[in-house]
């Protein structure tokens, strides 16, 4: 019962998106098909998504505030067509892609971020939906992220865990020395934990609502830059949100 009143009070002191300004909305000029993940630096913006349909994964590279498409490269491997959240790092862009099969194995991929080139990879026994890198490791997130695990970069496993927020993250990313991952709180609410490593303890919450379309800015990509939260939650014709505390 006293766990209860706590995550209501924390619930109701949460801060709220559209208390946020939104400080730009750039329509993405491409044919995403279902969007996974983003990062973006400068001008640049990142995505990862899927065409179920054909069987077919792609990271893709676009101009902002343009949304003009820069370069794009397929990711699939046999069965393994799903990418999923992705992050920087560095020189350097992480991707998982998995199959569509939430119990099924992964490939996770490091990526050179200026030609979108194969680096390196290393294997998952479990479907990872998004990573997020920090200085010396990778955490990623199983379907919904519903296990955690914190692996080197070269691929040794270092930690597998329940995860204890009840958020269906689908991106994560690092912010200093706290996890972030965004997803449905539930079917109607959207989003964005900040989470301390490695007890995955909630530090700070902001709640999402909903564009236009009726897509939570959580629903899929996001990440986090300088102050300025970004989303694309939308299939095509994609939308990118970006927004900045007031």
């Amino acid at each position: 019962m006293q766990l209860i009143l706590l995550l209501a009070l924390f619930a109701q002191t949460a801060e709220r998106l559209e208390n946020w300004h939104e400080l730009a909305m750039v329509s993405i000029q491409a044919d995403l098909h279902h969007v996974q993940g983003i990062d973006i630096e400068g001008n640049t913006l990142w995505v990862s998504s899927v065409d179920a349909k054909a069987g077919k994964g792609f990271l893709s590279k676009i101009e902002t505030p343009s949304g003009r498409l820069i370069a794009q490269v397929e990711v699939q491997q046999g069965k393994r067509i799903h990418p999923g959240g992705i992050t920087l790092d560095g020189d350097s862009i992480w991707i998982p892609v998995a199959e569509y099969d939430r119990d099924g194995p992964s490939t996770i991929e490091r990526r050179n971020k200026k030609t979108l080139a194969l680096e390196s990879s290393f294997e998952v026994n479990d479907h990872i939906g998004c990573v997020a890198a920090g200085k010396t490791f990778l955490i990623g997130g199983s379907w919904s992220s519903r296990t955690l695990y914190q692996w080197t970069k070269s691929g040794e496993q270092m930690l597998k865990v329940s995860n204890p927020i009840a958020t269906s993250w689908q991106d994560l990313k690092m912010d200093g020395d706290l996890l972030m991952g965004s997803g449905q709180i539930s079917r109607e609410q959207g989003a964005v934990d900040w989470v301390s490593i490695p007890e995955f303890k909630l530090v700070r919450r902001i709640t999402t609502g909903a564009t236009d379309r009726r897509f939570s800015y959580a629903h899929e990509g996001m990440t986090y830059r300088n102050g300025k939260l970004y989303f694309l939650p939308e299939d095509a014709p994609s939308r990118l949100f970006a927004f900045e505390a007031r």
